[in-house]
This record gives C-alpha cells, structure tokens and sequence, in this order.
C-alpha cells in the first residue's frame, strides 16, 4: 500500500537532517528516507558517520564525535515529528504529481510512498583508492578532507595522493600543519591549473613522488606508512607517514535521477535561486549540488534553504490539494 506524505527527504547527512528539523517544526510531517546501514555510500547520517573527532562544527569548543553529532541532528527533528525510514531508495518517478519514490524492489507496481514535495540529499562520495584496510583506516589516519582533519596531524609526515586542482589545495592546506607533506601522483606532471601548481612548487613543506601509486596502507590501528610503486619502472618503496589524504575526486550520489534533472558536469544537481531543481516541487541541497565548499555546515545552511523553499513552495501552489496532511 503506497503512503502519502507532503514532504519525503531522502538522504540524512547534515543536509538532509536540517531540512527534516525544519519541515517538522513547520508541521509538514516529513518522512526521512535515510539509507541503508550496510552501505558506506548511503548509509544513515551520511560520511560523517566515517568522521571520528569533528573540531569545525560551530557550537562544539571541544570538538564532537562525527556519529554523536549525527546522532543529535537525528533525535531532534526526531523531537518534532519527524520520522525515519532505514532503506535505501531504489527507484524515483519524478514525471507525474505526485512524485513517486520506490524502497526495496523497482520493479514492484506500486510505489512505496507518493510525496508533494521532494528534498534530495543524497550527498557525494569521496573517490576512493579501493585498497584493503583503506575503509577501515577511515578516520585513523586515512581522511578525504584536509580542512575537517588537517589539524590532527601537526608537525607529523603526511600524503595526498592525486594531481589535481583540490590534491594541491588538500596538501598546501595541509601544510599549515605537518612537518613535511608528500603529493603521490602517479603522472610525472600535475593536472592542476598553472597557478596552482606554482603555489604547489614554491612551498618548502611538499615534496612530490611522480609517477607513483599506492598500493598498500601499513598500519593496523593507525596509518604507519604506505607502499608505493613507480609505473615505470616497477621498483617498489616504502614512505613512511602518519597520514594519507585520498584527493582524486568526488562523485555525486545523483544515479537515481540521472535521466529526470537537469544535471552539473560531474552529475551534481543543478539547483536555480537556491535549492530548486529543474522540476517544480523538487529540492536539493547539501553535497549532491554542491561540488565548491563540501563541509558540513554548508551542507546543514542548505538543508535549511531546501527546507524553507519546500514549505513556501507548497503554501505557494496548488501542491497542497494533491495530498492529505496525515499520516498514512
């Protein structure tokens, strides 16, 4: 039996979480579509939940555990009225109104919940060097974000693996901080912008291991060092470091809408005048469009923006009359 809500926001990072706290409190009974806890790349609460100490999160003097703060973003649009379903959307039809969200299997008739309004939240997932230990190490030494985690690696020999634009601006970020900073590249030049890579060149602290990869993470509680292999002529290393920045890019989770928005070069959501997506009463916010800034208070301003332009959005149009404001 298909339910009918006013607001369905699926994804429950930062983003997704502000967006509940306000629908609920504006009495609009959101239904959190919050992912599956056996994925890495959808699971409730989002990549916080692979942050340990968050130190950059206003409101936090001595910094927070990133599943407690997820956990606190949860319980209180929680305590408005929202409520959570774990399970991980499967299927959108965004062509008819109401839209149409799927759960479970996408081939069954009937959806499993029909939605006014739809905020999106599915956010990005790092790309990934896919080497044993590396998710497990997640948080212990492997970071895919310089300026949530540089501050734990002061005065200590870190690497950023990757070659461009954000690679150099993780690791000069990251020079702030440690004692020496190694860029892996597995080219033997940058593919940077040239401004970039004379910043890159005329920094002290970073050094560069050209035409190299990783191929192995040491370390069993804590990153110890990585393995690394020239591409040319095979020989194999050893680089000893407390820390390892994967920054070869980001990837949206946008798959389910891929062929119903207008999509950003990257597959991001392009959103119009805040969080609006090229279909009316659709709503994104949080890193699924945001391929600039990517931290979690921006995604949380986001989910506010996405939040209040749904509730104006559905007092504003005829939207309200095509659905019931209770519960199912």
């Amino acid at each position: 039996m298909t339910a009918s809500r006013q607001v369905v926001i699926v994804g429950s990072g930062p983003a997704g979480l502000t967006a509940a706290i306000y629908t609920a409190r504006a009495q609009l009974l959101p239904l959190v579509i919050e992912g599956e806890p056996s994925s890495t790349s959808d699971q409730p609460g989002g990549q916080l939940m692979l942050t340990t100490e968050v130190e950059n999160y206003p409101g936090f003097v001595d910094g927070i555990m990133g599943p407690e703060l997820m956990g606190a973003f949860r319980a209180q649009a929680e305590r408005f009225g929202a409520e959570y379903v774990s399970a991980k959307v499967s299927k959108v039809d965004l062509s008819t109104r109401p839209f149409r969200i799927w759960v479970g299997d996408p081939s069954a008739p009937e959806p499993a919940y029909e939605t006014a309004g739809l905020v999106i939240a599915t956010g990005a997932r790092s790309l990934m060097l896919g080497l044993p230990g590396e998710e497990r190490l997640i948080g212990h030494g492997v970071s895919t974000c310089a300026t949530c985690d540089g501050f734990f690696f002061r005065d200590l020999d870190i690497a950023v693996v990757g070659g461009g634009d954000s690679a150099i601006e993780e690791a000069l970020f990251l020079t702030r901080f440690a004692r020496s900073v190694t860029l892996v590249h597995r080219r033997g030049e940058l593919r940077a912008s040239k401004v970039m890579q004379q910043r890159a060149f005329a920094n002290p602290k970073l050094v560069f291991r050209w035409n190299s990869v990783v191929t192995e993470i040491l370390g069993e509680a804590k990153v110890t060092g990585v393995v690394l292999r020239d591409t040319q002529t095979e020989a194999v290393s050893t680089l000893d470091v407390s820390g390892l920045f994967v920054a070869i890019g980001h990837e949206p989770n946008t798959g389910l809408f891929a062929d119903q928005l207008e999509l950003e070069a990257g597959g991001y959501i392009r959103t119009f005048g805040g969080t609006r997506t090229s279909v009316e009463g659709v709503f994104a916010c949080g890193d699924v469009q945001d391929r600039t800034y990517q931290q979690a208070i921006t995604a949380a301003g986001s989910g506010c923006m996405a939040a209040l332009d749904v509730e104006r959005w559905l007092e504003s149009s005829a939207a309200t009359h095509l659905m019931g404001a209770g519960r199912e």
